[in-house]
């Protein structure tokens, strides 16, 4: 299996590598009005703290979008809105 993190300081879930899951644990705060509004959508569409997240599938080449999977919903997320999502590390895959 993949390694979950590429290093311990990258927990976000635009780290996580593809097949791995993980433990929403919060989203980055920012003062900018754009990023705020991606940070209201993001709570909106339940990337909440304790939500299980996992990455289905990243774009070729650069990652970008990545493809995760909350619950029973699938969303796609642009690598920068993936950034704002913090994670810790998930026992289960």
């Amino acid at each position: 299996m993949p390694p979950l993190l590429p290093t311990p300081t990258d927990r976000t879930l635009a780290a996580l590598a593809k097949g791995c899951s993980a433990i929403i644990t919060g989203i980055r705060p920012s003062s900018t009005p754009a990023i705020t509004e991606h940070i209201h959508r993001l709570r909106e569409l339940g990337f909440l703290p304790g939500e299980r997240v996992r990455v289905l599938a990243k774009g070729f080449p650069a990652g970008d979008p990545i493809a995760v999977r909350i619950g029973h919903a699938t969303f796609a997320l642009r690598r920068f809105e993936a950034d704002l999502i913090e994670i810790s590390a998930s026992d289960s895959p």
